[in-house]
């Protein structure tokens, strides 16, 4: 296409008032921070959700549900016990997804295979084997510990293809001049690829902790034990103890969800740029 053309079309794109489409991002944003806003007010309040008129300020915010929170259950344990599992779990997906994702991109002899292979496991649930890898965990004899908890988290297929398309934009030239330099296979990940790909290694960070944060299903089955309980356990058990619930189940939801959002503020540059990297390839 003549270069005159591409011009004449930018241009005319240019012509089009652009704040219709900022006024509906900001509308979005709008209905999505109103939900997150009420239940940080009613974790403060304790007002009924259902009072009408609504009031927007709360009246007397004070932290007495957040400290009933903190000594109706043992908050701190479940607390502790979700952060180690969770920082098992990144370590292990930066690790494992890193040396899949490179084994990917590199090329080999069945790619192909493998590939339809990791897209069909996808659309296989969790619960349809969560019995062969309870039995898996079992014969390993890590029942109720935090190694166990994380096992079934130390790879995910979509963060496999988030580090394949962060080393498929790597230049091939500098995978060739690091083999010449006497480079193995392993440092070449380490030593050369993983600086390059920050942002990927933010996006498994990221996504991995969520999962591994919010993860219910398989510490209910996996701890014997109260001690060994996760924040989604300690939200059910608290429940059991309150009456009434209100506010201190959103003082329970607010200081469960902080962590997750500060680690997103931190890393949503890289995170975003680890989502569609490879994207614009070519």
């Amino acid at each position: 296409m003549p270069a005159r053309s591409i011009r004449i079309r930018r241009g005319a794109m240019h012509r089009y008032p652009r704040w219709p489409i900022h006024l509906a991002l900001m509308l979005a944003c709008f209905v999505m921070l109103v939900p997150f806003y009420w239940v940080l007010k009613t974790s403060v309040s304790g007002e009924n959700i259902f009072s009408y008129p609504p009031n927007i300020i709360p009246r007397d915010p004070h932290p007495f549900f957040y400290v009933d929170v903190w000594y109706a259950i043992p908050f701190a344990r479940y607390f502790l016990n979700s952060v180690v599992v969770s920082v098992i779990t990144i370590a292990a997906n930066v690790i494992f997804n890193a040396m899949a994702g490179y084994s990917l991109s590199r090329g080999f002899a069945g790619k192909g295979v493998v590939l339809m292979l990791f897209l069909s496991c996808m659309m296989v649930p969790f619960q349809a084997t969560i019995i062969p890898a309870y039995l898996i965990t079992g014969k390993l004899g890590l029942l109720d510990s935090y190694l166990g908890l994380a096992l079934p988290q130390f790879s995910t297929i979509i963060c496999i293809f988030v580090f394949k398309a962060s080393f498929d934009a790597v230049p091939r030239s500098l995978i060739d001049a690091a083999k010449i330099d006497g480079l193995s296979e392993w440092r070449i990940i380490w030593k050369v690829m993983m600086p390059l790909a920050k942002s990927a290694m933010a996006t498994n960070v990221i996504l991995s902790f969520i999962w591994s944060w919010n993860n219910f299903l398989w510490p209910l089955i996996m701890t014997r034990s109260a001690d060994m309980q996760t924040l989604p356990l300690g939200l059910a058990r608290f429940l059991s103890y309150q009456e009434d619930t209100t506010g201190a189940l959103y003082a329970f939801c607010i200081m469960v969800l902080a962590p997750g959002i500060i680690l997103f503020l931190l890393a949503q540059k890289e995170f975003i740029q680890g989502l569609t990297s490879g994207a614009t390839k070519g």
